[in-house]
């Protein structure tokens, strides 16, 4: 059997993935793609989450984060940077926008990666700022 090593994901493929993988939001994210946009296509995948949480759709918003771990371990240096400062960050935005349970939830079901992503940025922020996060 031959070992078929698979191309590293940048921003045109990932592109693609997310008009996929998030067909009720494909105009917006075909809109930002044609302005050339991955930041904004990553941001509207977070308000899409958002309003999946207010929806108490936990199970399906676990598994978009998996999707863009996927992406984000696949990805090309480009992605990796833009879901950790946008897609990554937003996670206190979700927290603060789900109830205690709903984030028990999704912080378990969360890819490990993310998970340490996540922690060195509320450390950084507590150095940045002198504050204590929790």
């Amino acid at each position: 059997m031959m070992n078929v090593e698979m191309q590293t994901i940048n921003q045109k493929i990932a592109e693609r993935y997310l008009k996929i993988y998030y067909p009720s939001i494909r105009n917006e994210i075909s809109q930002l793609s044609a302005q050339n946009n991955f930041p904004g296509i990553i941001q509207a995948t977070i308000n899409h989450l958002k309003s999946l949480l207010q929806e108490s759709k936990t199970t399906i918003v676990a598994r978009n984060i998996k999707v863009m771990e996927w992406l984000y371990r696949n990805g090309n240096s480009y992605l990796k940077q833009i879901i950790e400062n946008l897609f990554i960050s937003s996670f206190e935005s979700l927290k603060r926008n789900s109830d205690p349970e709903q984030w028990s939830t999704l912080y378990q079901y969360m890819p490990l990666k993310f998970q340490e992503i996540h922690l060195a940025q509320i450390k950084q922020y507590e150095v940045i700022t002198n504050k204590k996060h929790f």
